[in-house]
């Protein structure tokens, strides 16, 4: 049973790096009968044991109204591995995906997927879940930031840890680490009762497009394979342009940048030290860089959440008109986070 070891070693890292499960935690884990939740819901199950964790966990399947769909078996098959494995009807899912469909070949994935996360969000919250996992590995990572470059513009995937505010509900990945051919390996040796999925796009779809471009590219290049998932957590090496970009305060010659790189966290903390003792506090702030004519005049930490928006600290230069430069900064960048948290008090 090697695979599983690797399997849970991943977990075991990407709870300690993300802090996807607390104690105490009640999750929710989405089960699609696939490998990759089949696979996760058996290791949550040993990783329970593990020293310091105290959570407990429901497997649960959406009914979407697929035909030929065997939910039923895959219920009794859950419990030979001593879980319960919840059902619940969503089965209006696939006569609107059929209305959406149209005149084109395929069911519209995008509408599913959205409609696959509400469905589990209401679900969640109707049983008094906080906390939903799914079983997104990180070969599913690489393959949605190259459909994000590819169609969105934008160098983008999926995160390990996020809360939704308007649901306020956390999702986690807990084999964000964990790749495909290890959780194949693992279901194989565990004899897991995968379920054959009845969707009509299935091995039909961009991703699957993608997943075979990358199986090509690992097989030219297969240091590829790793290089592809250390830049998804290599930030100090992050160079685009979006990073050079500056955002100026208007009608003055001042301009701020938030802190991405090294470098720059480096000189912001040559400011910001001096006069903030609680060095672990500013590290969780966003951190900005301010410019007078494009010249580093000083530095800034702003905390912010739904409830509020706090500056923890500012510097600026002793040459310059201080207490004018500070009100600029303060109110543009009070002004930049009112719009993210519009209901949020200025502290």
């Amino acid at each position: 049973m090697k695979a599983i070891r690797k399997i849970l070693a991943a977990i075991r890292k990407a709870d300690h790096e993300f802090g996807l499960i607390k104690q105490g935690d009640n999750i929710m884990v989405g089960v699609s009968g696939g490998k990759d939740s089949l696979v996760l819901c058996y290791a949550l199950k040993l990783y329970q044991k593990f020293p310091h964790t105290n959570f407990s966990f429901q497997p649960m399947i959406l009914d979407l109204g697929f035909p030929n769909s065997n939910i039923k078996k895959l219920q009794e098959d859950f419990k030979k591995f001593d879980m319960d494995l919840l059902m619940v009807d969503c089965s209006e899912i696939y006569k609107i995906l059929t209305i959406q469909k149209k005149d084109k070949e395929n069911l519209p994935c995008s509408i599913c997927s959205r409609m696959k996360k509400a469905a589990i969000n209401k679900a969640a919250k109707e049983l008094g879940y906080t906390k939903v996992a799914f079983a997104h590995h990180a070969d599913d990572a690489i393959e949605t930031i190259f459909m994000n470059e590819m169609y969105g513009g934008r160098i983008a995937t999926f995160a390990p840890f996020m809360h939704l505010e308007n649901a306020n509900i956390d999702f986690v990945r807990p084999l964000i680490y964990c790749r495909e051919s290890d959780i194949e390996k693992c279901a194989k040796e565990l004899n897991l009762p995968i379920m054959k999925s009845t969707c009509p796009n299935d091995k039909h779809t961009m991703r699957q497009v993608i997943k075979d471009y990358l199986a090509h590219i690992y097989k030219e290049y297969p240091f590829a394979k790793e290089n592809f998932l250390r830049m998804l957590t290599n930030n100090e090496h992050l160079d685009i342009w979006t990073n050079k970009m500056f955002e100026s305060i208007e009608g003055t010659d001042l301009s701020y940048h938030l802190v991405t790189t090294k470098n720059d966290a480096l000189l912001a903390m040559n400011y910001l030290n001096s006069r903030q003792n609680n060095v672990e506090d500013l590290l969780k702030s966003d951190i900005y860089l301010l410019y007078k004519k494009y010249e580093i005049i000083g530095a800034m930490a702003i905390n912010s959440n739904p409830e509020s928006i706090a500056v923890i600290a500012i510097k600026i230069k002793k040459n310059v008109n201080v207490y004018n430069v500070k009100k600029k900064f303060i109110n543009a960048l009070n002004k930049k986070y009112l719009e993210r948290y519009p209901n949020a008090k200025r502290k």
